[in-house]
């Protein structure tokens, strides 16, 4: 009889290492993402980001929407260098940022697919959150900052 392989890890060691690549994949991306969507706030390469504000978001803040969004750029690149150096804080901070995202983009009736994708992303940072606390990324996170 031939045995195969289980896709799953038999081991403690295996699904420490399966967890500790999410947390690294996980980092990695919501470490990326936010800066580089931040970033692109003040150059607007990637999108008109303006159109994505709700009328009435667009009214709490003060001046146009561009200088809202461009606060928003600011607020992403340090929500992208918090989930590096503090991905257990960062993790949380990134979700509740798209929970606001989904709550404007929902609010306006538009982009409720982008809306959806942005739930996703929000578990994704949770899920972050919850793994930077393990202890296999807790170790690997001790040995990233001893480099």
């Amino acid at each position: 009889m031939t045995h195969t392989r289980s896709s799953r890890p038999s081991t403690t060691t295996g699904t420490s290492d399966a967890a500790n690549q999410a947390f690294v994949l996980l980092r990695a991306g919501f470490t990326v993402a936010p800066i580089v969507f931040g970033v692109d706030k003040f150059v607007g390469l990637l999108a008109d980001w303006e159109r994505y504000l709700a009328p009435w978001a667009d009214g709490l803040v003060p001046g146009t929407a561009h200088q809202a969004m461009l606060v928003v750029g600011v607020v992403e690149i340090l929500a992208g260098l918090l989930v590096a150096v503090r991905p257990a804080i960062g993790g949380y901070v990134v979700a509740v940022w798209l929970l606001g995202i989904i709550v404007n983009l929902v609010t306006m009736g538009e982009y409720l697919d982008i809306a959806l994708r942005d739930v996703g992303l929000m578990i994704a940072a949770l899920a972050l959150a919850r793994l930077a606390v393990s202890p296999a990324s807790r170790a690997a996170q001790a040995a990233q900052d001893a480099r």
